[in-house]
């Protein structure tokens, strides 16, 4: 990053108007996600036990899937903000109904691989003989509904990069509203036991499809952009996606090691882990509200041909990383008392928990950097360095975690080795935002 001298505090007041408008909304459409599968497990735990492991094996495969898709999302806001910024609206909407194709394709092959493989996918992640049928059934419903998840993200993507997070999160609310009550009226009122919650849960992702659906066609429309597929569209949206599919699966790689490295240690450290796993995702959405801020900011000044201002509001994010993560720092120690009985009143597993929270506690602000700079390289279209840096951190971090349990390590030492990715992964980002190859300025990159 140059060492221009900061802006004036005009520009500061500025950026922090533009962070904050985006921000706020993004964080509350991102919380608004998870609720729907606490909805259903609420609902669905009333049902019995076997039910709800099903629900629970079913979920973490329909996670997985949409995960594999996020950049869905990340590539079609970079690439509608930049047309934002160079003042073609046309071509910003064809260039999110591009995306929208896309995902619609790629939803349409996940059902067809799911429904045949479902009894398969469930044994593979070890479900009893009681659960494996609940999870089949979720499981197979559930999946028709993953190309209006997909659209969702790809939507999403496309007024995000309008600068738009205001409707991403009425719809959110709104999904989570009729999920909940379609939910209640079909398991119990229907007597559908887990078909009615798979089925309740498809409806609200249709019905969120369609809202977004609406919004892209009335806004194409109004500035006659074409709504027919575009098959070069279509492969430069999924070309563009490659880079951050790598970057996603690697650090699902990370993520996965770290559980199967804390399952070796034991059922205290595991369970200690995933409640630390909890809270790291918790903090994660707020960080990640600004990251998504800087994809769609960052995108708009480079398509406008400033890279001035693209440099500037980037340090000023970054500033927003460092203060957000301390923050979220002090949050976690001081309130540590509070939330720790709320998951565990196992005094062993409050014992193993603690230091490693402390060690999650103290990583926070290299967090608040990684996720601002991994926004604000999305948002520049850097997708090729971003799978780079990423596939390196893995390489780094898969040996130290691996040596934990082989060295006597424990759940502490774990998440140290958490900490060393997460420092590689800001070194990495802070090296490229501070060469400067990352500001290519025009419509497209």
């Amino acid at each position: 990053m140059s060492q221009a001298p900061a802006p004036p505090g005009s520009a500061h007041r500025r950026h922090d108007r533009e962070i904050i408008a985006l921000a706020v909304p993004a964080f509350g459409a991102l919380v608004a996600e998870p609720l729907f599968l606490m909805v259903d497990s609420a609902i669905v735990g009333h049902l019995g036990t076997p039910q709800l492991a099903g629900l629970g094996i079913a979920a973490a495969l329909l996670s997985t899937a949409v995960s594999v898709f996020v950049f869905l999302a990340y590539a079609t806001t970079a690439a509608v903000a930049r047309r934002v910024g160079a003042g073609d609206l046309p071509a910003a909407i064809r260039q999110g109904m591009d995306g929208i194709w896309l995902a619609l394709i790629l939803g349409v092959a996940v059902i067809a691989v799911t429904l045949p493989t479902a009894p398969w996918l469930v044994d593979i992640f070890g479900a009893s003989d009681t659960a494996a049928p609940y999870a089949i059934t979720y499981l197979r419903i559930s999946s028709l509904g993953i190309p209006a998840m997909l659209i969702v993200l790809a939507a999403t993507g496309v007024l995000r990069g309008l600068q738009d997070t205001r409707t991403p999160l009425y719809v959110a609310i709104a999904g989570f509203a009729a999920n909940a009550a379609l939910n209640v009226g079909l398991v119990y009122g229907a007597d559908l036991g887990i078909a009615g919650s798979a089925w309740g849960t498809v409806i609200a992702q249709c019905g969120m499809a369609a809202a977004y659906l609406f919004v892209v066609v009335r806004g194409a429309r109004r500035h006659g952009a074409s709504l027919r597929p575009d098959a070069a569209g279509i492969r430069a949206s999924a070309q563009a996606g490659v880079p951050l599919l790598v970057r996603t699966l690697s650090l699902r790689a990370i993520l996965m090691i770290a559980t199967a490295v804390a399952a070796r240690l034991g059922d205290v450290d595991v369970a200690a882990h995933q409640i630390i796993l909890s809270l790291w995702s918790l903090t994660a959405f707020a960080l990640d509200a600004i990251a998504i801020a800087g994809q769609a900011i960052i995108g708009r000044y480079l398509g406008a041909d400033d890279a001035d201002g693209a440099r500037q509001v980037c340090r000023r994010m970054v500033q927003w990383g460092i203060a957000s993560g301390v923050v979220l720092g002090a949050l976690i120690v001081l309130a540590r008392p509070l939330f720790i009985p709320l998951f565990t009143a196992d005094p062993t597993v409050q014992d193993t928990l603690l230091p490693a929270l402390l060690v999650v506690a103290l990583s926070q602000p290299i967090a608040g950097v990684v996720f601002v700079l991994d926004g604000v390289l999305m948002g520049a279209g850097d997708g090729p360095y971003l799978a780079a840096a990423m596939v390196l951190t893995l390489a780094v971090f898969a040996p130290v975690a691996l040596l934990v349990p082989v060295l006597g390590g424990g759940l502490t030492a774990l998440w140290w080795a958490m900490t060393l990715m997460m420092a590689v992964r800001m070194l990495t980002l802070w090296w490229r935002a501070r060469s400067g190859r990352w500001v290519v300025t025009g419509a497209t990159r």
